[in-house]
């Protein structure tokens, strides 16, 4: 869920995170100036992870499990999920990959080309999946976005999983905090009962805006291409 801007001091302090532990990384989305990918429900995001790590990803969202391959879907860089929000679910299917965050760097700088950052297996995927005549070589940078992530174990008695914190942080000053935990599908109906229950323990509003973090940032910078354009 994403907490609201007047609740988020309040969040960090309810559930004891200390945020000096929290991970810096930023995320770069590739897409058409007008979103093309995003409105074909593709997403083409790299990330660069504190120490030099990063991931590459190519997501589909929502997606109908039942057309992806069986054989992709038992590899153990490709994962379906539901995401379960205040008012709504998607269901999401990702292809990772892993880079180095100087080769990120490069694509961002024009150094590398960006089909590069992806496996031939992921460089596939994308093709199945992005609209006709839009290849990789036709996306342009949005972003990036940086990004503060911690993760947190709460008191058993209070909610038995990890949680996780992300701050997204944008340039014009505004951010989203989203607030999250996993759980198998089995699980789900009890996790999703019992995370409410934390949360409302912890004085956590659920009415906020549920923008996605995707979103947010897609428009965002989008936006800004376009000003910066005319």
């Amino acid at each position: 869920m994403s907490v609201p801007l007047t609740g988020q001091r309040a969040t960090i302090k309810s559930i004891g995170l200390d945020p000096v532990e929290a991970q810096p990384r930023q995320a770069f989305f590739f897409d058409t100036p007008d979103l093309a990918l995003n409105r074909a429900g593709v997403v083409v995001r790299a990330r660069r992870i504190q120490g030099g790590d990063a991931d590459t990803v190519i997501k589909l969202r929502p997606v109908d499990p039942s057309t992806i391959d069986p054989e992709l879907a038992r590899s153990n860089a490709f994962k379906i999920e539901v995401d379960s929000m205040p008012g709504g679910f998607v269901c999401s299917a990702s292809f990772k990959g892993v880079c180095t965050g100087q080769e990120v760097l490069d694509v961002s700088l024009g150094a590398m080309p960006l089909r590069k950052l992806f496996s031939k297996e992921q460089r596939a995927f994308y093709d199945a999946h992005a609209p006709a005549g839009i290849t990789m070589d036709k996306l342009v940078i949005l972003g990036p976005t940086f990004l503060l992530k911690a993760k947190h174990q709460p008191k058993a008695k209070e909610f038995d999983r990890p949680i996780t914190v992300e701050m997204w942080l944008y340039p014009d000053g505004a951010r989203v905090m989203e607030i999250s935990s996993k759980c198998l599908p089995k699980e789900a109906f009890q996790v999703v009962a019992n995370f409410k229950a934390y949360l409302a323990g912890k004085g956590i509003a659920l009415g906020a805006d549920q923008s996605a973090k995707t979103k947010s940032s897609l428009e965002f910078f989008s936006a800004r291409l376009q000003r910066l354009k005319y």
